[in-house]
């Protein structure tokens, strides 16, 4: 099943930025009961129907490149980097499958920051 799921967000999130599906095809990939929780926004939305009809309803989507795909079995993170017409922000999202769909992502942004100056002479 491992290939399997990856191929699946693979092909949900390509590897060269542009997202490959529409809402209709994503309905199809996740679960009756498919759950997507924000804890940023302390959004949760239940069912995928609800999912659709947000992506339908949404105004700007962004652009999105992804970084990284790593997991195995029924449990992966996809790591990106998300512009939302200028605005940056790097994105974990975590996904669960169930039967080979997707159950569950959990989506966790952050903004770039500029690092402290100590800790220069570590990084590369």
């Amino acid at each position: 099943m491992t290939d399997r799921n990856r191929a699946l967000l693979e092909r949900l999130w390509p590897m060269d930025g542009q997202l490959a599906l529409s809402a209709e095809a994503e309905h199809e990939l996740r679960t009756e009961d498919y759950v997507l929780e924000m804890p940023q926004s302390g959004e949760r939305i239940v069912g995928r129907d609800k999912m659709r009809a947000m992506q339908r309803e949404y105004p700007s989507p962004p652009s999105i490149v992804i970084q990284r795909i790593t997991g195995a079995g029924d449990h992966f993170v996809v790591l990106g980097r998300s512009d939302y017409d200028g605005e940056i922000f790097h994105v974990a999202n975590i996904v669960e499958f169930r039967d080979g769909r997707i159950a569950r992502e959990t989506r966790i942004y952050g903004s770039p920051f500029e690092p402290p100056a100590w800790r220069s002479k570590y990084a590369e």
